[in-house]
């Protein structure tokens, strides 16, 4: 039976959204040339160990770190909070849920202010921000504009092996279901959750982890991404493509997952919808569903279930990886079962019964 995190007597902070995400690479250079030539984000700064990057429409220093060092891994998923005194109430909660801790009056990385990283419950690093230095918002610099161009930072996607845990976890921290994935059983596999006004901040997939699945940029149109998939083509690197363009059930998003030059996985996603209502109904997905992970029913590649990430602890040394012990996506999908259907028996083409909102399962 699943273990749960203790809800802590102290408010959760005021979260507002996933904010950067510093990763750790093997060689600057070759991830510089892959996330601002090939994938266009601007560079805000730049030093011999660290590049600062962002997306077009974004205001605050960055959106993503790339750290040299020995070992591929994540070192912080960044939250920016709704004031300074919630990074004082981030870490209040979890000292309570006796999570180790770590402050900077000064930040982790160039640009941000005050600032508090955690050891979550899950084994995550992550971090909680307000302060932060204010750049040129690029929204108006078409010269600089590209056909591919990404303009927001949208998600995190973590992998952990307990997902009903990690959910009840977050939705304490204050953030809200959009979707989730279960079977028949009531076996939760996949869960996705919100703290701005879309589909999720952050997912958490079911597997071995705790893991970093992927970051995910948005672009304004489905033609950036296809764009992103040419240029690729064209520089020979189109092997770098794990997954689509398609589009998911989950999320109504149209998608594509490529993996960068230390196999960090980068989705680029457009066209979810806005969830900022209070009643904003959950929409709960059959596992067996074909079209869930995409519209189209085109099956999903295994390295998509099996690799991920390693994450750090706050000395920098990657977190143990546990096993998952629950039937896994993977095995439902591309196992023994293999697809299961895209109508339900009987239903006849056309019939839409059991795809959406709130099937029963």
């Amino acid at each position: 039976m699943t273990n749960f995190i203790p809800t802590p007597t102290v408010p959760a902070p005021d979260i507002v959204r996933c904010a950067y995400m510093e990763i750790v690479v093997t060689d600057l250079a070759k991830s510089r040339a892959f996330y601002v030539d090939v994938l266009g984000l601007h560079v805000t700064e730049e030093d011999e160990n660290n590049i600062y990057l962002r997306s077009l429409e974004e205001f605050i220093h960055h959106n993503l770190v790339l750290r040299k060092g020995p070992i591929a891994a994540v070192a912080a998923f960044a939250y920016r909070v709704k004031s300074p005194a919630e990074v004082d109430a981030a870490e209040a909660y979890y000292k309570e849920l006796g999570c180790r801790t770590e402050r900077r009056k000064e930040g982790f990385t160039k640009g941000i202010g005050d600032a508090v990283r955690v050891e979550d419950p899950l084994g995550f690093p992550y971090e909680f921000f307000y302060e932060t230095e204010h750049v040129e918002r690029l929204t108006q610099r078409y010269d600089l504009y590209s056909a591919g161009e990404l303009v927001r930072l949208d998600h995190f996607n973590q992998v952990t092996p307990d997902v009903p845990r990690g959910r009840k976890y977050l939705e304490d921290l204050g953030f809200r279901v959009s979707e989730d994935i279960q079977d028949s059983d009531g076996v939760s596999y996949a869960v996705w959750m919100h703290r701005k006004q879309t589909v999720h901040d952050t997912a958490l997939t079911g597997g071995n982890g705790p893991r970093m699945h992927h970051i995910a940029f948005a672009t304004h149109e489905k033609h950036n991404i296809i764009q992103i998939c040419d240029k690729m083509g064209a520089l020979r690197i189109s092997d770098r493509i794990e997954r689509g363009p398609g589009r998911h059930g989950v999320s109504n998003a149209f998608y594509l997952y490529i993996l960068d030059p230390d196999g960090h996985r980068v989705e680029i996603y457009t066209q979810d919808y806005y969830t900022g209502d209070p009643d904003n109904p959950t929409i709960t997905w059959d596992v067996h569903d074909n079209q869930r992970r995409d519209w189209w029913g085109n099956p999903v590649v295994p390295s998509w279930y099996t690799e991920a990430s390693l994450v750090l602890d706050l000395d920098g040394n990657p977190q143990p990886v546990i096993i998952r012990e629950d039937k896994s996506e993977m095995a439902v999908t591309v196992g023994a079962d293999g697809f299961s259907y895209t109508r339900k028996d009987g239903a006849p083409e056309g019939d839409r019964t059991g795809f959406k909102l709130g099937a029963q399962l």
